[in-house]
């Protein structure tokens, strides 16, 4: 039971409908479309559409979308991927012959087809009940009438103050009278407001074509980008084979490579293997998830990439013989040696959202630009800001996930479903980039092993080896006898940049009819049901 007199979040319960995210007008919308006759796939749509305004830093229409979603909350789970491709004419050669070790990232290669709008058109069209452009009205109105600005959105705004002065663009859209606006500002994007009604009224063949794709493109090539107005015609999400693995007594799904779900699953397969008591916090318990954490990224980097262009040995990297052999690696006593890894680009931006209806279909949706504010570059009659998400590419060749020609690269955001019984228990995800994989594992492991309610396991402090270093992130509320322990084994701890993640979830109590949501205090939103 929660203690109320520390400072925290009660879960949220209702019957009826519920929605998570990590913007509070972001879950009024959900709930209002739910209330109006939506279901769930209508209500994530018009959330997402939301925070493409009010958290601009975090997602955007020129950005990536993924989804699981259950029907009727029915174990038989549909998994989409909407990550962008890069155009026809990027090719690693192209890149080395230019001087490139890297994709730097304010620059129009770090910029991938952006997926978003196909994918969210797609899901309504196949899933939902609602008109599509309804769906989008009242993120169209809070970019044409203004929108107030949040603490934690105007914290991360602050942070990127010198990415938004490196583009004229970028500059005139975020930075209102040339300076950084507060928390309580009010801030207008008309630009994209007439975009979103563009797309309301003829669907995405108006983000993918007409002015919208070429003024896009034209920012681009101004810039040396390969993109053509072909590339944005022929983009395309997917539907795809969700992947699974066993965790106690549930079945955890995620979206196949090349997202990274396949690691949340290759951690939560090594902590199997270990009993869970006492403590969550504890250091051995922690000690183990970061080891866990730290195999399984020096994997994920090695091999994860698209699988329509190079063989991911997925059944490999599930199967019990590889959680074994990386599980007898730790040593309760020490810190390993860090395993030799590619250093991928830091941290971090998305949202996340989730959504349970009357009906119990269930949907678990996530929207992102990868780094806060994505690539720093803005189409200049559209608004539309583009993600970064091509940094996630390597140049190396023969690296399976070198850039090449409508690839896509390794991506890090990833929804989460949980089922039990043959029954979703939980839709839920992490924010928080090259996080995610280690937060899926370590939130499903402090409610199922430690049986902590959602909302306590979403508030608990939060640790992440940095992949490729011996530097693991902690925040401020550890535990300072668990602090010193780790120290003492040999795990150099070290400061975030800022707060690790975020994270939203609605438990499903089938017995009763009730439903439990969990959001996180490190974002501005909450969950609200009815």
């Amino acid at each position: 039971m929660r203690d109320f007199e520390i400072p925290g979040r009660s879960l949220v319960m209702s019957r009826t409908g519920m929605a998570a995210t990590s913007h509070p007008a972001a879950t009024l919308a959900a709930v209002n479309v739910l209330q109006r006759g939506g279901n769930a796939i209508d209500a994530a749509v018009a959330a997402c559409a939301v925070q493409c305004v009010v958290e601009p830093g975090s997602t955007g229409i020129g950005g990536d979308c993924f989804a699981l979603l259950s029907r009727g909350g029915s174990a038989k789970i549909i998994a989409y991927n909407g990550a962008g491709r890069a155009p026809v004419a990027a090719t690693a050669e192209w890149y080395r012959a230019q001087g490139y070790t890297a994709i730097p990232r304010q620059s129009p290669h770090a910029v991938t087809i952006p997926g978003a709008v196909d994918a969210w058109a797609t899901l309504v069209r196949d899933h939902g009940t609602r008109d599509f452009g309804e769906l989008l009205q009242p993120a169209i109105a809070l970019a044409r009438d203004g929108y107030v600005i949040a603490p934690r959105v105007a914290a991360d705004w602050a942070n990127q103050e010198a990415l938004l002065r490196g583009n004229k663009d970028v500059a005139r859209t975020f930075l209102p009278d040339g300076r950084v606006p507060m928390a309580g500002t009010v801030h207008y994007q008309p630009e994209l407001a007439s975009t979103l009604a563009l797309i309301a009224e003829h669907g995405p063949e108006a983000f993918y074509g007409g002015p919208v794709a070429a003024d896009i493109v034209e920012c681009l090539q101004a810039s040396g980008g390969l993109h053509t107005l072909e590339d944005f015609k022929s983009a395309k999400g997917d539907y795809v084979n969700p992947i699974k693995t066993s965790f106690r007594d549930y079945e955890v799904f995620e979206c196949p490579p090349s997202g990274q779900g396949v690691i949340a699953l290759m951690i939560l397969n090594i902590l199997a293997g270990f009993e869970a008591k006492g403590d969550p916090l504890s250091a051995d318990r922690l000690h183990v998830e970061i080891e866990a954490t730290r195999l399984a990224y020096s994997i994920r980097d090695a091999v994860l990439a698209d699988p329509t262009q190079v063989d991911v040995p997925v059944e490999w990297l599930l199967s019990e013989q590889l959680a074994q052999e990386l599980r007898s690696r730790i040593d309760l006593k020490r810190a390993m040696e860090a395993p030799p890894a590619y250093m991928p680009p830091n941290h971090r931006d998305t949202v996340y959202i989730t959504v349970v209806d009357k009906e119990r279909n269930a949907v678990s949706f996530i929207n992102s630009l990868f780094h806060p504010y994505g690539s720093g570059l803005v189409s200049p009659k559209s608004g539309v800001l583009l993600h970064n998400r091509g940094q996630s590419f390597v140049l190396e060749q023969g690296h399976p996930n070198a850039i090449a020609p409508r690839k896509r690269p390794l991506h890090t955001i990833i929804p989460g479903m949980l089922v039990r019984d043959g029954k979703v228990q939980m839709p839920f995800g992490v924010m928080g980039g090259h996080y995610q994989a280690m937060g899926h594992a370590h939130l499903l492991t402090k409610v199922i092993d430690f049986g902590l309610d959602l909302q306590t396991a979403i508030g608990l402090p939060r640790l992440f080896p940095k992949p490729g270093t011996n530097e693991v992130e902690v925040e401020g509320t550890m535990p300072q006898e668990t602090r010193m322990e780790l120290e003492r084994r040999g795990f150099k701890l070290v400061s975030p940049s800022w707060a690790i993640g975020g994270a939203q979830g609605i438990w499903i109590d089938w017995d009763t009819g009730a439903l439990y949501g969990g959001s996180d205090h490190r974002k501005d939103g909450c969950a609200l049901g009815w």
